[in-house]
């Protein structure tokens, strides 16, 4: 799996682990949100960082919450149809004041990655074929003038109007 930022694609410092995995001595690691609740107070206490991995559900804005302290945060795309990640990512971002690494999780699909820019998503992992040939390419599509606010930093009010946005270059 390719793990790319709007810098291109980068070395992958997180291991994300099963329910099931025991969790290493040292090196970043993500967990699940639930495995997180039930093991907060030892998984604190490493020395090295723990994000946390949130999936599309009832005990997502509780999950959010609570994640919002960690250094990242990775939200799942389970399928291509389901697209409450987006929302997910707006709560973290304005209602819990996440500032740490966003990541797009599962199916990550290059129509999306400029929506998920905008939403606040910093990595990418991907492993949809068409949508790594087409980073590697240098392809990512997308507008350059946008009425809705954003949460990406490269976007400022576009003249006198401030709910118009331009894409910085």
């Amino acid at each position: 799996m390719a793990l790319w930022t709007q810098d291109g694609f980068v070395a992958d410092r997180w291991t994300t682990l099963l329910d099931i995995d025991l969790a290493p001595e040292t090196g970043a690691i993500i967990v699940t949100a639930p495995r997180w609740s039930a093991e907060e107070a030892s998984l604190s206490r490493r020395a090295d960082p723990v994000g946390v991995l949130i999936g599309a559900g009832k005990n997502a804005n509780a999950e959010l919450k609570a994640g919002a302290s960690r250094p990242l945060v990775a939200l799942s795309f389970a399928k291509f149809a389901d697209g409450r990640a987006f929302s997910y990512a707006q709560l973290l971002r304005q209602r819990f004041g996440f500032t740490g690494e966003l990541r797009a999780s599962g199916d990550v699909l290059i129509d999306e990655i400029p929506l998920m820019l905008r939403c606040g998503f910093t990595s990418f992992e991907i492993t949809n074929e068409p949508t790594l040939r087409a980073l590697k390419r240098g392809d990512l599509p997308g507008g350059k003038l946008y009425y809705q606010p954003s949460l990406a930093p490269h976007e400022a009010p576009a003249g006198t109007r401030p709910w118009l946005r331009r894409q910085s270059v």
